[in-house]
């Protein structure tokens, strides 16, 4: 019987040979001796991995095989690659107590030997042999690269089989970024025994051991998550439990108390359990509404604390002020429960739209409650300000302004010297108005000093430059450069763009989202729909918009937007050599003209034209663009241009609106900010209200 692991679809074979899936289309299509299909279905059939090993090798198409490639290869080969993964995770941590070399022999044993062995080494298992062994390679190559290093053989390997078990799509769980959990488990004063109640993956346990905990805890609901930070846990701290399981419906730890809780619950949650767990004795700071699940979980976490412990939750913005948890933040906050309120950067976490923030927590004590700590690093800078690439936050930077104060403020919180706009204490009185709002920006936030002399210099630029785009665009608005066609409008014959596709006047490409992008693309930008609605540079990235094939957008492709669910014209990007190096995004058409037989400006005027797309859209609430339907005029190469550089001339127009408004804008700001802050005096000439009547 043929293992299953040896055959592998289309898509499989260009991530082998690091091409796009056009690719193997095309090898299929045009090579004759192509690896016949051993299995799946028509739509989506199978290939042996061996023999089309054999045929990229003989083409030289067969990059250099790696270990981590191979175990990635057997995942992805079987017939359900998540339980693969799980049969695979339980041999991890005993192939990780191996010396290399006893991995790198086991790995070359003949197959008798091999089950024996590994059986031997890792105890019963369900796991193929096939990708066992590409697991013991992965460890062995990695124990030698790791020997020195402080890197585990197996860290490589129990990544790959992460990457499967938590699928965002599949599970809605999320890996929290290592930086996050670094600066969570730094807050704490101490972390003998820490405890995560819904840990995920493991990230937080192995961050706590990583930073001295000898004991950890944890307890997850999805069971392949887990399953995976039992893994995790037993391979970073000497004692780890780690349990399956609802923490608020079902407590795995009832009785523990421990010195440090660190916890990423699950946000807006309205089945956590609120009608079952009414009268449960957690809620010493109220009953938690239903759909106030957060609030639930910090009193969770509170309730599980020693004496002298902290616990450090990440919470939604919402959670500091929503009017539904008002009663409980008011409770937390006179007990002296809640320590400090920490605004995280955009994108810290997901989700990833929000600025997030860290709750410290402590458990009441009977003295004079004392202030509470706020501190903004929401306006941390990233570590990559790159066009195109997606913000890196530079964890160390927000540790750095998180962790100083807040050790000053553990220390002494009567006495903390505030950082205007970044950090600074509220008395309890303070804080307990009728809104009891949390929100660390509008405690900190200061307002700045503004210097006339600086800010008249400031409105005089700005006036400078309203000048100047007001000129540009008197001169682009020029009437006298337009002709008018006559008494009736010109006409010309047109073809539709399937009529062009056929003739090869045009290629049409398209890309699919997917999990992850099928290869490697470097430091390469995607081209996404916003980028073609607003004009900018391709600002996407591999990691937050991941495509299925790599498609180099080329200088003179004309780019457009596949659904329409914005108002307004459509925008047809013409691709200039700023766009030259990226790659195209998903929700796109990008039509490739041949440049002796069309002008990439003319096409783009013509294919967003109102009444041409008008009649090529279907659909109601969301308007999807058949760009076959779309028409284009037959004209002579030379008058397309002619037309192509007219089309740049209104686009040039719309751009300078757009700008002059822009500067408008700005300078009206900068008055009335001047006025309102004694900056400003009003004109001499300024005329007077009417003075009232006695």
């Amino acid at each position: 019987m043929t293992d299953s692991i040896t055959q592998i679809t289309a898509a499989e074979i260009s991530r082998l040979a690091g091409v796009t899936r056009a690719t193997v289309s095309n090898w299929r299509r045009r090579h004759s001796d192509f690896p016949a299909a051993v299995g799946g279905t028509d739509t989506s059939p199978t290939y042996d991995l061996d023999t089309v090993r054999a045929w990229l090798a003989e083409r030289g198409q067969l990059p250099e095989s790696t270990p981590e490639a191979e175990l990635r290869l057997a995942l992805q080969g079987a017939n359900d690659s998540r339980v693969m993964a799980r049969q695979l995770l339980p041999l991890v941590p005993p192939l990780a107590q191996l010396p290399p070399d006893r991995l790198g022999k086991l790995a070359d044993l003949p197959e008798a030997g091999f089950a024996a062995e590994l059986a031997t080494a890792v105890g019963e298992h369900h796991a193929s042999d096939s990708a066992a062994r590409a697991l013991v390679r992965c460890c062995a190559a990695r124990g030698h690269e790791a020997e020195g290093s402080g890197e585990g053989a197996a860290d490589t390997a129990l990544q790959i089989l992460a990457e499967l078990l938590t699928d965002t799509t599949a599970t809605g769980t999320y890996s929290t970024p290592q930086g996050l959990a670094a600066l969570m488990v730094a807050l704490p004063g101490r972390l003998d025994r820490t405890l995560d109640p819904a840990c995920g993956g493991g990230g937080f346990l192995s961050a706590a051991a990583r930073a001295g905990a000898a004991e950890v805890l944890g307890q997850e609901i999805v069971n392949d998550q887990a399953a995976l930070a039992r893994v995790r846990a037993e391979l970073a701290a000497p004692d780890a439990r780690v349990c399956h399981g609802n923490s608020l419906v079902a407590d795995a730890f009832p009785d523990e108390r421990v010195d440090a809780v660190v916890c990423n619950p699950p946000f807006g949650l309205r089945d956590w359990g609120h009608d079952d767990l009414a009268y449960d004795p957690r809620w010493v700071y109220g009953l938690p509404p239903r759909s106030e699940s957060e609030l639930a979980w910090v009193q969770h976490c509170l309730a599980h604390l020693s004496e002298h412990g902290t616990a450090v939750v990440l919470m939604p913005p919402g959670a500091a002020e929503r009017s539904g948890g008002r009663r409980i933040r008011a409770e937390l906050v006179r007990t002296g429960a809640l320590r400090a309120v920490i605004a995280l950067p955009q994108g810290a976490a997901p989700p990833l739209h929000v600025s997030l923030q860290l709750w410290v927590l402590t458990p009441p004590s009977n003295s004079e409650p004392k202030p509470v700590l706020f501190v903004d690093a929401a306006d941390q800078p990233g570590r990559s300000e790159q066009p195109g690439r997606s913000r890196d936050i530079d964890w160390d930077a927000v540790s750095e302004r998180v962790l100083p104060v807040w050790r000053a403020f553990r220390e002494d919180p009567e006495n903390v010297e505030p950082e205007p706009g970044r950090s600074g204490t509220r008395s309890v009185v303070d804080l307990l108005d009728d809104t009891v709002d949390l929100t660390p920006q509008r405690h900190v936030w200061a307002e700045d000093v503004v210097e006339p002399e600086r800010h008249d210099a400031v409105a005089h630029e700005l006036r400078e430059r309203l000048r100047r785009a007001g000129d540009a665009l008197t001169e682009l608005g020029d009437g006298r450069l337009w002709q008018q066609a006559g008494p009736e409008p010109a006409e010309w014959r047109t073809a539709t763009v399937a009529d062009l596709l056929r003739g090869g006047a045009l290629m049409l490409y398209r890309v699919a989202p997917a999990r992850k992008t099928a290869a490697d693309v470097g430091e390469r930008a995607v081209l996404t729909r916003q980028d073609v609605r607003t004009g900018e540079p391709p600002s996407g990235s591999p990691e937050d918009t991941p495509v299925d094939t790599l498609l180099p957008v080329e200088p003179g492709d004309v780019v457009l937007p596949e659904t329409l669910h914005h108002t307004g014209p459509v925008t047809a990007r013409v691709a200039g050599e700023y766009d030259a190096g990226s790659v195209l995004g998903p929700h796109l058409f990008l039509l490739r003209p041949d440049p002796d037989r069309f002008d990439s400006e003319f096409l783009a005027g013509f294919l967003a034209a109102e009444h041409n797309v008008h009649g090529a859209v279907t659909g109601t609430s969301v308007r999807r663009l058949d760009v076959k339907r779309l028409r284009v005029p037959l004209m002579p190469l030379d008058r397309q241009r002619h037309y192509g550089h007219t089309f740049r001339r209104v686009r040039a127009l719309s751009s300078a609106a757009d700008l002059a408004a822009a500067i408008a804008r700005e300078l009206a700001d900068q008055w009335a900010r001047g006025l309102t802050s004694g900056a400003l005096l009003p004109p001499d000439d300024e005329p007077l209200a009417p003075a009232a009547e006695p």
